[in-house]
């Protein structure tokens, strides 16, 4: 099975959990886990509250979530055009956050890492960033035919 989908929405926090819910009941098409469902809404949801939070600290704009399934692989991208990472390396280790004052835990890429089997970033000061993500997706394993 090949299938893609595009999904455009403001960057206010209210469509982070829309987010979450829209990509869940894309991949489901995959007959995932309900872990593996957990682990891609918790991913998405990181990946999209960065975008709003940092990417676009001082305005509602526009992030993109591009969704791709082939045969048993989820891959995702999450699409900004804000403020962009300087060093990506640092923005990513644990605990690092650029918005201290919201009481920001700096934990985003760690968890996306956590759930995901490959996380990417590419990003540009003042282009934005682009997190790319992909999970494979154990069909059949471990069920019960009901």
């Amino acid at each position: 099975m090949k299938n893609e989908m595009t999904l455009a929405f403001d960057s206010i926090s209210e469509n982070e959990g829309f987010a979450r819910v829209a990509v869940a009941a894309f991949v489901t098409q995959l007959n995932p886990t309900l872990e593996e469902v957990a682990d891609i809404k918790t991913a998405v949801s990181e990946a999209v509250t960065n975008a709003i939070v940092h990417g676009y600290p001082d305005g509602v704009h526009t992030v993109v979530i591009r969704a791709r399934l082939n045969e048993q692989e989820a891959e995702l991208w999450i699409i900004d055009e804000g403020v962009g990472i300087s060093d990506i390396k640092q923005a990513m280790e644990p605990l690092y956050t650029t918005r201290p004052e919201q009481e920001r835990s700096g934990m985003g890429f760690m968890f996306m890492e956590a759930f995901m089997d490959l996380v990417e970033v590419q990003s540009s000061p003042g282009v934005g960033t682009t997190v790319y993500m992909k999970k494979q997706i154990r069909q059949g394993v471990g069920r019960q035919e009901g």
